[in-house]
């Protein structure tokens, strides 16, 4: 009988042990913020949602913010992101990079956010930023260009 009791103790000590083991995780440090609050020039995430849009790294995804649609060639979508970064980076880091995935700038408007606008043949991408506390939401929306848009980019001009 003294057995079995020290047997039941013993595993249940076992047992509490690794459960609080179990549910304790491990802590980590996320060195991805400091990515981005950094000086110098930001880095794109190596997995992009749109593989020719890229997104600087450090940035977080806002899956239940966010959708993308494609198909037959049409693509639409608005993905956002969330993290710590220095908006004139964030700026410079689209105006350098974008048109290495062949996306002209068509504007910058700047107020409380900012928005940059790309287009190229049959899309168009609005890349906005608003600050939230000491983080920024990045959001890109991408879609193909409205029909009288298309048309008028294929005008010749006299």
């Amino acid at each position: 009988m003294q057995i079995r009791k020290k047997f039941c103790l013993t595993t249940n000590y076992c047992l509490l042990a690794a459960i609080v083991l179990l549910l304790s995780g491990c802590a980590t440090t996320d060195s991805s913020d400091s990515k981005l609050s950094s000086a110098g020039s930001l880095k794109p995430q190596s997995i992009l949602k749109f593989s020719d849009v890229p997104v600087p790294a450090g940035l977080k995804p806002l899956p239940l913010e966010s959708y993308s649609f494609e198909s037959s060639g049409v693509r639409v979508g608005v993905l956002k992101y969330i993290g710590k970064a220095n908006p004139d980076q964030v700026v410079n880091f689209y105006k350098d990079q974008m048109p290495m995935y062949n996306w002209s700038l068509v504007n910058i408007v700047e107020y409380s956010q900012r928005l940059l606008n790309f287009e190229r043949e049959g899309e168009s991408c609005i890349i906005s930023m608003q600050p939230k506390g000491s983080s920024i939401i990045l959001t890109i929306s991408l879609g193909p260009k409205s029909q009288a848009a298309a048309k008028r980019t294929k005008q010749i001009i006299r």
